[in-house]
């Protein structure tokens, strides 16, 4: 078993968003995003993966495909790798997404930035 606490994976910055992978395990990763008001994810893909995504904490605006809808914290969604996935934290307080990708396409999807 390996067992790590949210808090050392909540890291804001006032300069840029934060990645804190939390585990890596064969072709599966899941990490920490985190986010001060006004920061955000520019649009991307994960060609051939799944993603999932819980809203840990705060407001956001996530668009998918140039749709934008809100994401709450408590809420959950999931995205297909060759969907064009966005967000934006668009509240008031710090924002963490608890993201798990399935078959990471390369090394570098699974790296602290």
């Amino acid at each position: 078993m390996e067992k790590l606490t949210l808090g050392s994976l909540q890291d804001y910055q006032t300069d840029k968003f934060t990645k804190r992978i939390a585990f890596k395990k064969g072709e599966s990763v899941v990490f920490v995003l985190n986010f001060i008001p006004g920061q955000g994810l520019p649009t991307h893909t994960h060609p051939g993966t799944e993603v999932f995504i819980l809203a840990l904490e705060g407001n956001g605006t996530v668009t998918v495909n140039e749709q934008a809808s809100p994401l709450n914290k408590g809420d959950i969604i999931h995205v297909e790798g060759s969907e064009a996935f966005a967000y934006t934290n668009s509240g008031l307080q710090p924002a963490s997404l608890y993201v798990t990708l399935t078959k990471v396409p390369s090394p570098e999807y699974a790296q602290n930035i």
